[in-house]
């Protein structure tokens, strides 16, 4: 069994105590589980459990189960079972073969049921939802329930008959028989059974009666080994719960339940429930645009594995809610990117720019570098001609405050090639400039300047007669409000209109014709940017902006 030397937070704390000689686990392999919903796809709020889940396994040497919650049957589907597997394994996560649904556990979930009956511990109750809220008391009234104290017997039978389809919903409920009195309402003898005449993904028809989650979770987790079930703070008042089902029922197991802060992010909703309506509405393109706070959505746009798992990290599990930057998310992606991302020269807004004293025909190959911060990257060559793209926002036809780039009589160096001097433009009908004009210095090549020349701006570019078309998407928050999801609030009117905006013809140099989809580069001054993995392809080049260059995250000190 590993060891960890340094706790790095309190449920490690908690594990390394359980495992120490002595410890109620001792000599045990740790043993957790993922159970995601398969309602809806995975977000990076499900990202901080997954890797609080399978992350804490990987440092003590122990595994950890993958098992698809689907004890709801209502809102299942196989798309996100798939959704939610890729994922995972995108994260560089893995299950082992350990791979489970709650619905393969209804039938010994029922025989506990049963169980808890014939020892006296549940009852069938025929309270409505209704009677049951007005019956529920306060914290200084004890619940009441005029079926508490119904024989076993009729209740077994009860039981056995609502599993056989003679009511219809909601007539019974099977409910545990703990404290009416108790100050934790959780335990004022919760429901456990309910009936519902739905059609179960899985199981079809067999079922009419479904598990509560607080009576079926505990036991999966049992069944299964867990030794430390890992839960949002939400559960934080059910686990009596939890632990009264694995004490009284003959489960071969007893886990510990330990909770953890959820993950809260500014300018975002995480509700799948609201990102549900994002899509069905049509306000997004689906559950993986790239606006999304879907893992899938964040894939598309650009998102590396090794960037969210370091947010997580770095994010680190706490016991009191807390809302986290986005800007710390794109802060984690640009140190991955910065590290690995291969530099391209991408015109975004492009105008044509001729150097007038460059040989009409004439080329010429630079090589550069792929990325300064890895010299085992190697270069790349980029070719030169007379005539070049450049973006619109470098020129100025009469320089305006502290301006440095091209305007007439002014160098500036093109990136890795000539220092040119700005001679003027050339305007269409409309007085739209369609063409800048320069000449070069052939002195100054591989962008070093000549002696005692002061040149203070560089701008990129590419070569005109060896580039390609593409289309650039650039995102920015799909809400402008950073907090859409506060109660009171209609998140739908916090939607950002300038979430995404569209370029068609940008300009990007040859070294991109054979760009596969996911590849991501760093355009040179315009940010870091992904090949979109549904609508990129050889001949139709589509770049999503992952995260501009500009870091607005400023750490606390």
């Amino acid at each position: 069994m590993a060891e960890i030397t340094e706790s790095r937070n309190f449920i490690d704390a908690f594990i390394q105590e359980d495992i120490a000689e002595g410890g109620q686990y001792a000599g045990q392999t740790v043993h957790t589980r993922f159970p995601p919903e398969p309602n809806g796809y995975l977000h990076i709020g499900h990202c901080k459990a997954l890797t609080i889940d399978f992350g804490t396994a990987e440092k003590f040497g122990g595994i950890c189960n993958l098992r698809m919650d689907d004890t709801n049957p209502a809102k299942e589907d196989t798309e996100y079972v798939e959704a939610i597997q890729e994922d995972i394994h995108w994260l560089g996560f893995d299950w082992g073969g350990r791979f489970f649904y709650g619905s393969d556990y209804f039938e010994q979930t029922y025989q506990y049921a049963e169980e808890l009956i014939q020892k006296g511990l549940a009852y069938v109750c025929e309270l409505t939802p209704e009677q049951f809220k007005e019956y529920r008391g306060d914290p200084s009234t004890p619940a009441v329930s005029p079926y508490r104290d119904r024989p076993i017997a009729e209740s077994l039978d009860l039981f056995r008959r609502m599993r056989a389809g003679e009511f219809p919903d909601n007539r019974y409920t099977l409910r545990a028989k703990i404290d009416l009195a108790s100050g934790n309402f959780n335990m004022r003898d919760p429901v456990l059974y309910r009936i519902r005449h739905v059609e179960h993904h899985r199981q079809g028809t067999k079922w009419c009666i479904y598990p509560m989650y607080d009576f079926a979770h505990p036991i999966q987790d049992a069944l299964e080994g867990i030794t430390h079930s890992l839960c949002s703070l939400e559960f934080e008042n059910h686990r009596p719960l939890y632990n009264w089902v694995v004490e009284h029922v003959s489960v071969p197991h007893r886990p510990r339940q330990i909770e953890f802060a959820r993950l809260g992010i500014d300018h975002t909703v995480l509700s799948k429930r609201k990102l549900r309506q994002l899509v069905e509405e049509g306000r997004v393109s689906g559950w993986d645009d790239p606006r999304m706070p879907t893992l899938c959505g964040l894939r598309r746009r650009g998102y590396t594995p090794a960037s969210i798992r370091n947010f997580c990290e770095r994010v680190g599990v706490a016991k009191a809610p807390n809302t986290v930057e986005y800007a710390f998310l794109e802060h984690c992606l640009r140190e991955d990117l910065n590290a690995h991302a291969q530099r391209v020269m991408a015109v975004l807004n492009p105008v044509k720019l001729t150097v007038t004293n460059y040989p009409e025909g004439q080329s010429e190959v630079f090589q550069v570098e792929n990325n300064p911060v890895d010299p085992a990257s190697g270069t790349r060559p980029v070719t030169f001609s007379r005539t070049l793209w450049i973006e619109r926002e470098d020129f100025m036809e009469q320089k305006v405050g502290k301006f440095f780039r091209l305007f007439p009589g002014n160098e500036v160096r093109l990136k890795g090639a000539y220092v040119v001097k700005c001679t003027g433009c050339i305007k269409d009908e409309t007085g739209r400039i369609t063409e800048v004009l320069c000449t070069y210095d052939p002195d100054s090549r591989g962008g070093d300047p000549a002696d005692g020349r002061k040149v203070k701006s560089t701008i990129h570019w590419v070569d005109a007669a060896n580039c390609y078309d593409a289309e650039v998407r650039l995102y920015e928050n799909l809400f402008d409000d950073p907090d859409p999801d506060a109660a009171g609030k209609d998140f739908l009117a916090c939607l950002n209109p300038h979430s995404l905006e569209i370029r068609q013809g940008c300009k990007v140099e040859a070294a991109l014709a054979h760009t596969k989809p996911a590849d991501r580069f760093q355009f040179l001054r315009q940010g870091y940017f992904c090949a979109d993995v549904r609508d990129s392809a050889p001949g139709h080049l589509v770049f999503n902006r992952a995260v501009s260059l500009k870091d607005s995250y400023k750490p606390a000190k």
